[in-house]
């Protein structure tokens, strides 16, 4: 009999083990296929190779493409055109044969028949401003895009090639074999448009009060496209949304302006004593050792005698940059100027801002420090920023990146006042704009394609700016701020839009300019999704690792999404396909609740259960050994155990077995808790997620438990947790500091808390 009741002793645990599993598994029905979130991502990656390895990193025989460029730039301020004659050098570094070449024509996107406007729908806007009805439906347009004069070889002969909107082929005259360079110059220019009034990315602003305007100039020469190993040549077009793919290479530029313009761009000052001043030149050499306050390099009052000027000579500017994506410059007689010195590792870096006065008293105070914030963020969460300096320019309604310069928006008023939101707007701008030097200027994503991987990784990165900032700068916040407000980034703050209309929303795994809500889809939930990531997945540690790994396996490099996802999990031990799947691929929402809670106790009476697993196995209840059973509250089971004095504190097996089991030191030690639960969660979003439990006692304190994400992979509509406590639980919340973007809270404690209802508020406030 003693071996039958060790067996059963066995069959019984087994048997409860497999109901709790039963009761965990979802019903499967003949013919599906394999839909659990855990699954592996095998379906949708691509398969390793020896370009790119399945740890993410770059592979033996990865290879990219190198553009050099040398270009001689007119700015004609007077008509607002701009020229240019560029020779490209272009090697071959792949192991294809080229037959051709892809150039990007982008300002073409301007040109009067340019398709972008057509793919737009929606008919008339209800209401819109009269500069707009009237540039749409009452004029010509502008006449924008590029004028290509001639595209020639070395040797002066004109090589064919073929415009198709914002891309050129330019024809080779025999292929390009690996390893061999091809050098080709094109003649261009074009009517230099206004940002403020027709936006785009580039261009310039008007100010009526002097005639003068501010350049800032993009996109403004033919550059070369990216030719890899996943796509071939990227010949998607720009239609204004998705921004750029570029290969890496130097740039020689000489830019001539009007001669009292002041200009900065990409690149290195080749001839910074033929176009400063001699006292900028004393300025310039003071701010090189400044670390804590800007040094103003061309003056407020000096900007406004400079503004009366419009001289009709010309100064050149030349500029060189070594291994970079694409080139920007800035350019007006109306720009102040400042400069201060940031420590990175062992270098300086000049911390740089330009703006005219109306960008005063604003820009002065706040643009190089946020410059100079983001700098020291971004360097200690990827790698040491590579280049001498970064640069912030004032620009109106504009936020757009390039190599070592950025433009920014965030304006006083006429009498130079400003609002919190303004100043934060421009901060937060900044430290966004000038982060993009890391994601994609040297971290080079493939923007047109996966527009989440530049947009989406830096607002991740921005917002950790951003509190980096709010702690540096304490004079910044606002009375009763304790920290810097980001907009982005909290779990919080994306609800509204993955709790929305599904109509309207696509996964963040989609061409950007296919999506739906293009901030909250491209910036927002990616950078939520890394945020809680970072915060509540894996931890901060493990998190940082990862992603400064990643950030150096591929600087200087073209990385896809594959590389990123693989080298989070290669350098971190986490699997993290349920959480790439759910929140890159799915429009999926978190929902998690309390669905049940019961509690139980300890009692040495068969339950239901074991007389039902006795009279299956054919034996008496006299004869099962000494076992616990867990009776719940409230039941008949219970109620008699009540009467009998079988639970907890009397229960015989349970205090034999700690006597029989446990040295007198241990037993002093021993747990006695006293209160058992059984609680069960649900959950009716989709996305996998951990669940986060406070649990409150009725002495007040509370106590949180983790349970990472693996508890749903049996089952992925409600699991169940038992908890024993020697102190009564009288409250349950799930996700208590709102980390994992639950669009119902509703369902999110125990008791069940009674929201009440709008009509309730006012009948409340109406009675008071």
């Amino acid at each position: 009999m003693k071996t039958l009741k060790y067996l059963f002793l066995s069959v019984l645990f087994l048997s409860v083990n497999v109901y709790a599993q039963e009761q965990e598994k979802p019903v499967r029905k003949p013919g599906h296929t394999n839909n659990n979130k855990f699954k592996q991502l095998y379906d949708e990656f691509s398969t390793p190779n020896m370009f790119r390895t399945a740890s993410g990193a770059p592979g033996p025989a990865y290879y990219q493409q190198q553009a050099d460029y040398k270009m001689d730039i007119v700015l004609d301020d007077k008509n607002a055109k701009i020229s240019g004659f560029e020779t490209i050098t272009y090697t071959n570094n792949s192991p294809d044969q080229l037959k051709y070449l892809w150039v990007q024509l982008d300002q073409n996107v301007r040109a009067k028949d340019s398709k972008s406007p057509l793919i737009e729908g929606g008919g008339f806007a209800p209401a819109q401003q009269a500069s707009t009805f009237a540039s749409t439906y009452m004029t010509d347009g502008f006449d924008g895009g590029f004028n290509i004069q001639e595209v020639k070889d070395t040797n002066g002969n004109n090589l064919p090639y073929t415009i198709n909107q914002t891309m050129m082929r330019v024809e080779l005259p025999k292929p390009l074999n690996t390893g061999e360079k091809f050098s080709f110059s094109i003649k261009w220019w074009y009517n230099i448009n206004d940002h403020v009034n027709g936006r785009g990315r580039s261009g310039y602003e008007y100010f009526p009060e002097d005639g003068n305007r501010a350049y800032v100039i993009a996109q403004f020469y033919p550059r070369m496209a990216v030719y890899n190993d996943v796509e071939g040549w990227q010949n998607s077009q720009f239609w204004g949304r998705d921004e750029f793919a570029l290969p890496f290479g130097n740039f020689e530029v000489n830019i001539t302006v009007p001669a009292d313009h002041i200009l900065d761009g990409t690149g290195k000052l080749m001839n910074r004593k033929e176009v400063f001043t001699k006292e900028m030149m004393k300025r310039y050499e003071k701010a090189q050792k400044s670390y804590d306050k800007p040094v103003i390099i061309v003056s407020q009052e000096e900007a406004e005698a400079a503004e009366k000027g419009f001289s009709d000579k010309t100064k050149t500017w030349k500029l060189y940059a070594e291994n970079v994506r694409d080139f920007g410059f800035a350019t007006s007689r109306k720009f102040i100027w400042d400069m201060m010195a940031v420590k990175i590792g062992d270098k300086d870096v000049m911390a740089v801002s330009m703006y005219p006065k109306e960008g005063n008293p604003l820009w002065e105070e706040w643009s190089t420090y946020a410059v100079a914030a983001t700098l020291k963020t971004y360097s200690r969460m990827t790698f040491e920023y590579p280049y001498h300096k970064a640069i912030s320019v004032h620009a109106k309604n504009q936020g757009m990146e390039y190599p070592m310069i950025c433009w920014n928006y965030g304006r006083p008023d006429e009498n130079g006042n400003y609002s919190d939101r303004t100043k934060y707007g421009m901060i937060s701008v900044i430290i966004h704009e000038v982060g993009h030097n890391y994601f994609p200027m040297i971290v080079n994503s493939d923007e047109r394609q996966w527009t989440w991987m530049d947009e989406g990784l830096n607002t991740f990165m921005q917002y950790v700016a951003e509190q980096d900032f709010g702690e540096w700068h304490p004079d910044a916040l606002s009375p009763g701020h304790d920290k810097y407000p980001s907009r982005r980034g909290p779990a919080a703050n994306i609800v509204p839009y993955m709790g929305g209309d599904q109509d309207f929303i696509a996964p963040i795994m989609t061409k950007g300019l296919n999506t739906y809500q293009f901030g909250n889809n491209a910036y927002g939930k990616p950078a939520t999704a890394l945020n809680i990531l970072r915060e509540t997945v894996m931890g901060r540690e493990l998190f940082d690792y990862a992603f400064k790994e990643y950030a150096n396996r591929w600087m200087f490099k073209h990385p896809t999404p594959e590389d990123f996802f693989r080298t989070m999990e290669d350098a971190s031990a986490f699997d993290l396909d349920w959480f790439w799947r759910g929140w890159f691929y799915t429009t999926d929402y978190v929902d998690i609740g309390v669905k049940e809670v019961k509690k139980f106790y300890v009692s040495s009476e068969p339950n239901e259960y074991a007389k039902m697993m006795a009279k299956r196995y054919g034996m008496e209840l006299s004869d099962l050994p000494p076992l616990v059973f867990m009776v719940e509250e409230g039941s008949e089971e219970f109620k008699e155990d009540m009467k009998n004095g079988s639970l907890l504190d009397n229960s015989i097996p349970l205090k034999e077995y700690v006597m029989d089991n446990f040295t007198e030191a241990e037993r002093a030690n021993i747990k006695t808790p006293k209160y058992f639960y059984n609680v069960t969660f649900d959950k009716p979003g989709g996305l996998v997620m951990p669940i986060i439990v406070e649990y409150t006692y009725a002495d007040g304190t509370t106590k949180t438990d983790h349970y990472p994400a693996e508890i749903w992979r049996l089952n992925d509509k409600e699991v169940s947790k038992s908890v024993a406590s020697d102190k009564e639980i009288v409250k349950i919340t799930v996700d208590p500091n709102l980390e994992t973007a639950d669009v119902d809270t509703s369902n999110n404690s125990w008791p069940k808390e009674v929201s009440e209802s709008d009509f309730d508020k006012f009948k409340n406030e109406v009675r008071d």
